[in-house]
């Protein structure tokens, strides 16, 4: 072994220690694109958080004296068709949207990633078993799986973060088991079994923190998916029921007056593509910062 290899515990450290002292050293050179994508999503992030205590107005508050009025200084985007503030409701709209994707990827990372090491490490029947099931499991759309559990249970916020969370599963899962086997055939892994770490130990002390910057891409990227994804069931009728406002049904009821007020579309639309573009080009740039040799393949 060479003089200058660590050791600990008898078994080689490692080269992922290194390697993620030197992601962290990147963060100081960050893309252009992945700041704004940062600074994005970091907007987006306080307006749902300033919208629990603080709105301009009432979201809900309706003012039939108020209807269809044009952007002022009172109401800077206007009020739609029952004199609601549609500012208002647009933060609180980024609230239930943001609570509803990062509940739905929190279901996929608990589920995925245990299912993914366990695929990794059981390469036989068991990892056929699970591979094949995430398999089964991304072929079922999540719109399919929302208008089962709406005729179960009803349309809600759960049921919308439920059938966008399970739908994502194989995602995690794929991610985190080709990644994995990457790592089990390191030298210091083949090391560690070699001393009589067990498969649990193996997983935590030297799979995990390695394939830790690839999920962490992985959330980002897949934020955006579930953004569009809970937008897409809201407008269907599949997500949070009205009068709560959300993005996707704020869309829905402004085309009944796209002909008298178009500015009732363009305000959720913007808030969607510009979360979308934020959380995509954040995830791009977490991609490219913990591993460079993806850049300009895309």
């Amino acid at each position: 072994m060479s003089a200058r290899r660590k050791v600990q515990g008898n078994i080689p450290v490692p080269p992922g220690d290194s390697a993620r002292s030197r992601h962290y050293r990147r963060l100081f050179t960050l893309s252009p694109s992945t700041i704004v994508g940062a600074l994005i999503v970091t907007v987006v992030v306080l307006t749902a958080i300033i919208s629990i205590w603080w709105t301009p107005y009432g979201p809900l508050t309706i003012n039939t004296s108020a209807e269809f009025l044009r952007p002022s200084l009172a109401h800077p985007l206007g009020t739609d068709e029952y004199g609601r503030d549609v500012l208002s409701r647009l933060m609180k709209g980024t609230q239930i949207t943001l609570l509803s994707s990062l509940g739905a990827v929190a279901i996929a990372l608990v589920v995925g990633v245990p299912a993914g090491l366990v695929a990794a490490f059981k390469r036989g029947v068991v990892g056929e078993i699970i591979m094949r099931g995430a398999d089964l499991l991304y072929s079922f759309p999540a719109l399919l799986a929302a208008i089962t559990l709406v005729a179960a249970i009803g349309a809600s916020t759960f049921t919308a973060t439920l059938a966008i969370g399970i739908a994502s599963i194989p995602a995690f899962a794929r991610v985190t088991r080709s990644t994995a086997l990457s790592v089990l055939s390191s030298e210091y892994v083949l090391a560690a079994r070699a001393y009589g770490r067990s498969n649990l130990q193996i997983a935590r002390r030297h799979v995990l923190p390695n394939i830790l910057p690839i999920l962490v891409a992985q959330i980002a990227l897949l934020l955006s998916v579930t953004i569009l994804a809970v937008a897409a069931l809201s407008y269907l009728g599949l997500g949070t029921p009205p009068p709560a406002p959300t993005w996707g049904g704020m869309l829905e009821t402004a085309q009944n007056y796209l002909y008298q007020d178009p500015l009732l579309a363009l305000w959720p639309g913007l808030a969607i593509a510009i979360t979308v573009f934020g959380l995509n080009t954040l995830g791009d740039g977490v991609r490219d910062l913990l591993d460079p040799t993806l850049k300009g393949r895309r």
